[in-house]
């Protein structure tokens, strides 16, 4: 194996690569990353056997063909600590890899190609076609609810569910929800719903990069798998039931507020400064026309703040940990939202003014 490729042409597809790679590894060839030259093309693949992650680089000089694995990390490293416009050889001698850049030469140790684990093709069931750009702001408007090492592993990840002309995404941790739906050209008659991992979801948004591409997507039974121009990306789906987020929606709230999101947002983000770092909650009250938030903390400080919105039903007093507002309040876009309540033990939801693509359910707090 011999080729050239300029700095940047490999240092691009090699950072995404390396970042599905994990630094602790129990194989040792799960820390290196598969380099295969092909004809005039060089593909590199990176996986953890949950998430695979392949690159592809056009060659524009001829290249012997050839595949071997390499330690991701120092290759990274190694093109990183380079000049930019270096022309970069590679190539395999005596089961070492040879970097040469002007007057750098590096060499690696080597695992062969065949020890190294490929996440294996299920029959895909469903396949269909997205922009970018709107599949990404699927994944962002929902992502930050997805919930972190929870024992109920079917939280750690997100519910991807297709349906005749839409797909939606639905993540919850247990104390919040968020849901947003895309309408999407998919002929699938019944409901089809797939639980894919924390980690595949983070993966596949940094891919997403071009917001006028397309990316093709296909759910197997044990696997998503996502293509666009330059990368295949690969996850496990989680094995489990995602719960019955319908049922989670509140149903009947006879409080509506309406008000300003960026007021409310910079409102929550100075109260909750003073509100307890554990619990983070806050308290709201609302009465005809204005919304009270106030905090407080065990080393007795208080803030307090009054802020304008567009209510006239009965005043009501509930508590929110101010976390979960912020997050919701920060990937909107909208500049009114509204918030519809009915008691003080029953959950909010929140939705963007003029956009019912999108909920958001808060589960309150007792303060």
């Amino acid at each position: 194996m011999h080729f050239t490729i300029q700095r940047e042409a490999l240092l691009k597809p090699l950072q995404l690569v390396a970042g599905v790679v994990e630094r602790r590894q129990t194989l040792p060839v799960l820390s290196n990353v598969l380099l295969v030259v092909q004809g005039q093309q060089l593909s590199l693949t990176g996986t953890d056997l949950e998430v695979e992650l392949v690159g592809r680089v056009q060659l524009e000089h001829p290249a012997e063909p050839g595949e071997i694995t390499v330690p991701a990390r120092k290759l990274m490293d190694i093109c990183k600590s380079l000049p930019n416009d270096a022309e970069i050889s590679i190539k395999v001698d005596e089961q070492k890899l040879v970097i040469k850049a002007g007057r750098s030469r590096f060499t690696l140790s080597t695992l062969p190609a065949n020890d190294f684990p490929t996440v294996e093709e299920g029959p895909g069931s469903l396949t269909c076609t997205l922009e970018q750009s709107r599949l990404r702001r699927l994944i962002e408007r929902t992502s930050f609810a997805m919930a972190q090492q929870d024992v109920r592993y079917y939280l750690n990840g997100m519910l991807l569910e297709v349906s005749t002309g839409t797909l939606r995404a639905v993540a919850t941790d247990g104390h919040r929800l968020a849901m947003c739906s895309m309408q999407a050209d998919i002929g699938q008659a019944d409901r089809h719903q797939v639980i894919v991992p924390r980690k595949g979801i983070l993966e596949l948004a940094r891919l997403l990069t071009e917001p006028d591409g397309t990316v093709a997507i296909v759910l197997g039974q044990h696997h998503i798998r996502a293509t666009t121009g330059e990368f295949t990306f690969t996850s496990k789906l989680v094995d489990g039931k995602f719960p019955d987020y319908e049922r989670v929606l509140p149903k009947g709230g006879d409080k509506l507020v309406l008000g300003d999101r960026q007021a409310l947002r910079e409102a929550f983000s100075r109260t909750a400064i003073l509100s307890n770092e554990k619990y983070r909650g806050i308290r709201l009250q609302l009465a005809a026309g204005q919304l009270k938030i106030q905090a407080n903390n065990p080393e007795q400080e208080e803030a307090e703040e009054e802020i304008s919105v567009d209510y006239n039903g009965s005043s009501l007093e509930i508590g929110f940990n101010v976390s979960y507002l912020l997050d919701v309040l920060g990937v909107m876009t909208t500049e009114q939202v509204r918030l519809i309540l009915s008691d003080s033990n029953n959950s909010a939801l929140l939705q963007e003014a003029d956009n019912d693509d999108s909920a958001y359910v808060v589960m309150p707090m007792r303060l």
